[in-house]
């Protein structure tokens, strides 16, 4: 960080944020993005006031990291508020607190009701991250904040978004449009980010790919209602032109201050790159592995018994299902849904947190004990937020429950208020009691509907941030507790996918659809935030639960390697080729994991819109194994060269065909000559890897075909 009396110049990883001051006095970013040295600021200080326009204000139009109506700024406000017998009013910088990374400003009102304090930080990865807070200072009694959210300017070259929508079991669509005057804004009243987030905003210049284009992108941290804004004027913003960020979504009278009360806003996480898509997601990849929640070993195979025996809690046949599971490699075994009171289907028990004796007479205990000296880890399914009517919880005390209209039940459940102490001591002994006496040493943690007009019991008022509050709360009491467990953040698949909830979990369930052929671009796109091994992904059977889509063994054993691979099947049905299958295919896990785990995911340029080149490389660029895939049919005969992305053209490559995963079907009669010869290693240059590329085999629909690349001499 380097300083003068009016500017503050943050810049790691590449990246420069650089603040100085506007004519009223407050704090205007002057640059965010690429790297500038110290000699650049005099220059871009003195070019930092724009003109005065016509039919407009009588002076320079600025846009300060608060933005308001106060200032002249006609867009989003950055801070929306009301006090009790007094008007909105101006903000004032009162305050300026400098470090090496970061910058800390303070404001006040003109009438000094509220002060408000906005953190801007940039870590080793180029990172810039902004969390604001709202106190009341005690001149009013109450103050309302109807809105805080972040936002930064972009230059006009910022052309063209990208962000994400979907649905159950379809998470992570992209779409994309052009930058357009006005608002584009994307906002999640679900009590949940949604299967249709916006997830990561990305504004970029015309036509960004993967590999190419200058992309700002923001992420909202926030595992409750949440906002994402991109947003332009004609009279633009300052000497910038779009606005990029967002905050939490609030609902009138939700945050009510009483004095000396604050209201802390969520982080706001924004990430630049220079060279595509690739550029943003690995220093969103990097920022995360340094996370204090990031797991510290190896992310184990897994076996989850979902879709092997449902509700259906035979105990001999589950201990039969360990067995098999750890015959073929299963490090860690959980038990899904099904296992405490009542919980014979979805329309009872939950909210009951005690093991079922007429289904485990003597406890879980047994099978914990059984999964452990098998080797493997035990796991077990919660969904701590949820209730059903028909529980013991809910007839006791219904006035732990939020309140929403009866009509409002999906699948058979409401909401526990956890921001009630009563119900938050209840749900915490009862998980704690399980967690303890039977040795759970993972916990998928689901959270299977939206919330509507969530009201708490308590206040009578909106009750989502509260309830946001409290999961958090319970998660890291849990942990504190608990120090070896670890939790997977589920909500019906991947409606809960945000760096709130991961920043105290070690794992995302990114949708409950285990068919390869939607999971490949899920995971894709999930995987531009989030590392790969904090991505579940499983094998399922050959028809799949959701689309009952029939695959082949081979596309679902490659498509889950490149994420936390597990297996949700029942394996005890499965033939002997199949488990054989199984069984290779996880020694080649655990052999690749440290890769795949640790490197660089890449994304060659696109084919066609049915086939993807990706992969992972080793930070020293010396090792990568790569997924060659196709989902839909070819409108073209042959494959061209592909160019293979995140090598180093001055090494010499052994490039070798992975079969323990089965080898595809092609569309063709024989594939390229050079590919028979890579089953045994072909040898070439990076250069020709990274710049012209391989003339890949053209695969039927449904097929993958893994490769290896070992850096020699």
């Amino acid at each position: 960080m380097s300083n003068s009396a009016n500017t503050v110049h943050l810049r790691s990883g590449g990246v420069s944020l650089v603040i100085t001051r506007d004519h009223w006095g407050m704090p205007v970013v002057a640059h965010w993005g690429a790297e500038l040295a110290d000699a650049d600021l005099s220059g871009l200080t003195a070019t930092a006031v724009p003109a005065v326009l016509n039919s407009s204000l009588d002076a320079a139009r600025s846009f300060s990291l608060i933005p308001t109506i106060h200032h002249g700024w006609s867009g989003t406000p950055g801070l929306e508020w009301s006090a009790d017998g007094f008007a909105s009013s101006a903000l004032r910088v009162t305050g300026t607190e400098e470090t090496r990374a970061s910058a800390t400003f303070r404001f006040r009102d003109d009438n000094d009701i509220l002060e408000a304090t906005l953190r801007v930080e940039i870590d080793e990865f180029g990172l810039v991250r902004l969390n604001g807070s709202v106190a009341n200072l005690g001149v009013a009694q109450r103050v309302r904040v109807r809105s805080l959210v972040t936002l930064l300017p972009l230059p006009a070259r910022a052309q063209e978004t990208l962000d994400f929508t979907g649905k159950w079991s379809g998470e992570r669509r992209p779409q994309r449009r052009r930058v357009a005057d006005g608002t584009w804004l994307r906002t999640s009243r679900r009590g949940r980010p949604g299967h249709d987030s916006a997830y990561l905003t990305m504004v970029g210049t015309t036509g960004f790919t993967a590999l190419s284009g200058e992309i700002w992108a923001c992420h909202v941290a926030w595992s409750g209602n949440q906002q994402s804004i991109v947003e332009r004027s004609p009279e633009g913003a300052g000497v910038h032109s779009v606005v990029l960020g967002g905050g939490e979504a609030l609902d009138i009278d939700e945050i009510v201050l009483k004095t000396g009360e604050v209201y802390r806003g969520p982080d706001v996480w924004f990430a630049w790159g220079g060279e595509g898509i690739d550029d943003v997601s690995a220093r969103f990849h990097d920022a995360v592995r340094h996370l204090p929640s990031y797991p510290a070993r190896p992310r184990p195979l897994v076996l989850n018994t979902w879709e092997a025996v449902y509700f259906d809690h035979d105990r001999t046949r589950l201990a039969e299902l360990a067995d098999k599971a750890a015959s073929v490699g299963v490090e860690r075994f959980v038990l899904d849904d099904g296992w405490f009171l009542g919980r014979r289907d979805d329309s009872a028990g939950l909210g009951d947190w005690v093991v079922d004796e007429s289904v485990w007479p003597t406890g879980l205990s047994q099978i914990s004990q059984r999964v452990h000296d098998l080797g493997m880890e035990f796991g077990l399914w919660f969904e701590p937020e949820m209730v059903n009517p028909d529980s013991s919880l809910a007839r006791e005390h219904p006035d732990w429950i939020l309140g929403e209209r009866p009509e409002l039940s999906w699948r058979n459940q409401f909401v526990v208020d956890l921001a009630n102490p009563a119900a938050f001591d209840h749900v915490l002994g009862q998980i704690d009691a399980v967690v303890t006496e039977c040795g759970v040493d993972f916990i998928k943690w689901d959270h299977n509907r939206d919330l509507h007009a969530a009201q708490s019991t308590a206040t009578g008022r909106p009750g989502v941030h509260e309830h946001t509050m409290a999961t958090y709360r319970m998660l890291d009491e849990l942990g504190r507790r608990h120090p070896h467990l670890e939790i997977e953040s589920c909500a019906s698949g991947g409606a809960r996918p945000d760096l709130g909830i991961l920043s105290r979990t070690q794992r995302l369930w990114a949708s409950d659809t285990n068919d390869p052929y939607e999971r490949q671009w899920i995971q894709r796109w999930t995987q531009a935030l989030l590392p790969p091994e904090l991505v579940g992904s499983h094998v399922g059977p050959a028809e799949a639960h959701t689309t009952h889509r029939t695959s082949s063994l081979s596309f679902r054993l490659v498509t889950a390697l490149f994420g936390h691979a597990g297996l949700e099947w029942d394996l005890l049905a499965c033939t002997d080729d199949e488990l054989a299958s199984i069984t290779r295919w996880g020694a080649t896990y655990k052999e690749l994991r440290p890769l795949l785990h640790a490197g660089r995911s890449v994304h060659a340029e696109a084919v066609d819109a049915g086939a993807s080149l990706a992969g992972v490389v080793s930070p020293d660029r010396r090792h990568a194994i790569f997924a060659w895939v196709r989902t839909e049919t070819s409108p073209t005969a042959h494959t061209p060269r592909v160019p293979m992305p995140g090598l180093d053209a001055l090494l010499r490559y052994r490039v070798t065909v992975r079969s323990e995963a089965g080898l595809p079907q092609l569309h063709q009669i024989s594939g390229p000559a050079w590919l028979d010869a890579a089953f045994d290693g072909v040898v070439l240059t990076g250069r020709v890897l990274v710049s012209e590329g391989l003339p890949l085999p053209l695969l039927n629909p449904g097929n993958a075909m893994l490769f290896e690349l070992v850096a020699v001499g």
